[in-house]
């Protein structure tokens, strides 16, 4: 008996018994929706992460107060960065397009009868470029703004729209805290970011912040929370953390360990990917022991089959079915369950794997390798799951089979 004959024979069995057949493929398509899906949602989340830290900046660096150790085992950062040193940044690294320090404080903010508290960012007027922001209605605050500690604000889109409507806001006064801020502008929306949302935040001069809302809070002169630094290209990136490193160093007089930290955008993305890609193949792993588990399910069902047909197999081989022959029936038969599961699988974890790109924000992540492998593993196990029926059923004696009938 040919491959051909031995897959014609297979299929009228399974067809015969379509209920069986579709019980036993259950597990193997359980087993492959749930690796795809798993892998694709995965993949998909870590897509999202890297346009989330993209969109903080072109080639975006962060300098932080404190080095690891201080963090780690500290809760209070330190407050050792202050405007001069992004000043000095600024006008002493010229791998550097941008600086842009940060002081964030929530506060109160009224306007008529409205109130709520929301984030107060204050920092310089390179925050567009640095941030890659842009203003939709009026301007920025300026220089003289904020050498001047003028009490001007400029909001976020999301932040203009629910205290103002379609109404324009600009010159209109708002109090923050106890101070009253002229409305000079509102920034073009972008949406948030690696949970930062700057369309709800209001930007005012880095200077007004310390000396109105927050105070001076540094012994070392007008101290911040971080410094935002923006390359001039990808190729300086590290040529501009090596040159802020030595400047700081300097200004701080360290001899030692450093006492600040600086983060880019490839350190973020490269920690993403290690999270985001152990937490893939877990979930993975996890929905692959319900491959496994179809496996064994395949091979019960077999090892049933083969009793249920002992008399079947003992009439084949008295009319010349070699061992050979039974072998490669009740292997086929295995191979096609679990592959037919397998597709059927693909085909519900690329749906599933859809319906997560319609329903949230992460964009539907489809692996081919991910769809191959796992209906490739899916054939693999009824092969593997299938051999031990399978040789069961090809070392009935024919003789003992046929006096079962």
């Amino acid at each position: 008996m040919n491959i051909i004959e031995s897959m014609t024979m297979a299929g009228k069995t399974l067809l015969s018994n379509r209920l069986r057949s579709a019980l036993t493929m259950l597990g193997i398509v359980i087993g492959n929706a749930s690796v795809i899906a798993m892998i694709g949602v995965g993949e998909a989340g870590q897509k999202y992460v890297a346009k989330q830290l993209n969109s903080l900046g072109p080639n975006i660096l962060f300098v932080l107060p404190g080095n690891e150790e201080t963090q780690r085992i500290s809760f209070e950062v330190p407050k050792n960065l202050v405007l001069a040193d992004a000043e000095a940044i600024a006008s002493q690294v010229p791998t550097v397009a941008g600086v842009a320090p940060e002081l964030n404080r929530r506060q109160r903010v009224s306007f008529k009868n409205r109130n709520s508290d929301e984030n107060i960012i204050g920092t310089t007027p390179s925050f567009l470029i640095v941030r890659d922001f842009d203003t939709t209605k009026g301007r920025f605050f300026s220089d003289i703004d904020m050498k001047r500690s003028n009490q001007v604000v400029v909001l976020g889109s999301k932040f203009a729209t629910k205290f103002f409507g379609t109404n324009n806001p600009i010159g209109q006064q708002i109090r923050i805290k106890d101070s009253r801020f002229e409305i000079i502008g509102v920034l073009r929306e972008k949406g948030s970011s690696v949970g930062a949302d700057y369309d709800k935040a209001l930007v005012i001069p880095i200077t007004t912040s310390a000396n109105r809302l927050v105070g001076r809070n540094s012994p070392y002169g007008l101290g911040v929370d971080y410094i935002v630094a923006s390359a001039r290209d990808s190729k300086s990136v590290d040529a501009a953390v090596f040159q802020i490193t030595n400047l700081l160093r300097l200004r701080h007089k360290i001899n030692g360990e450093d006492d600040f930290g600086i983060r880019t955008q490839k350190d973020a993305l490269k920690t993403v990917g290690q999270i985001t890609g152990a937490l893939t193949v877990m979930l993975a792993a996890i929905a692959a022991i319900s491959l496994f588990v179809g496996g064994i399910g395949i091979m019960n069902i077999m090892l049933v089959s083969v009793t249920e047909r002992t008399s079947e197999i003992g009439l084949r081989k008295a009319i010349g079915a070699t061992q050979q022959d039974i072998l490669l029936q009740f292997t086929i038969e295995a191979v096609i369950v679990s592959a037919a599961g397998g597709l059927v699988g693909a085909a519900v974890g690329v749906s599933g794997v859809l319906l997560v790109g319609a329903l949230t924000p992460l964009e539907a992540a489809i692996s081919p390798i991910a769809i191959a492998s796992a209906v490739g593993i899916s054939g693999a196990i009824g092969l593997f799951f299938g051999v031990v029926p399978a040789r069961r059923a090809a070392k009935l004696d024919p003789i003992v089979a046929l006096r079962s009938v």
